[in-house]
């Protein structure tokens, strides 16, 4: 018998990722490696405030983390830990399942592998 005041894993998994922009946060880290604050909003192509709020709620779960550089001017960089990476398989199998019943293209490319499928779109093709 379950304990109601224990989470169930996938409703704890959902309210994750649930947040506009999380996956293609996370898409655009699997898919480009670490990268700066300005490249991963245009790869992900949110607002500059809902990316930085959605950064942080990432790295306060420890699914991202930042690394701050000391140079002038200060550069910030993002990947995913090894907590985030383990979502490829997630966002594989949500792809998988998209080309199978929806027949969309969408792929994950790793940081060395050439991207060839198509772009990520928010609206239908």
């Amino acid at each position: 018998m379950r304990d109601d005041r224990s989470p169930c894993p996938v409703d704890a998994s959902m309210q994750l990722l649930q947040e506009k922009w999380t996956l293609h946060i996370v898409r655009a880290l699997l898919a480009g490696g670490a990268c700066g604050f300005n490249q991963l909003r245009r790869a992900v192509g949110c607002n500059p405030a809902t990316l930085t709020q959605r950064l942080a709620g990432l790295e306060q779960q420890g699914i991202v983390s930042r690394t701050v550089q000391s140079v002038v001017p200060p550069r910030t960089s993002y990947a995913l830990t090894p907590a985030g990476a383990a979502l490829r398989q997630v966002i594989d199998a949500i792809a998988g399942w998209g080309r199978a019943h929806l027949g969309v293209g969408v792929a994950v490319a790793g940081p060395r592998e050439k991207r060839t499928a198509r772009p990520f779109t928010r609206g239908r093709p």
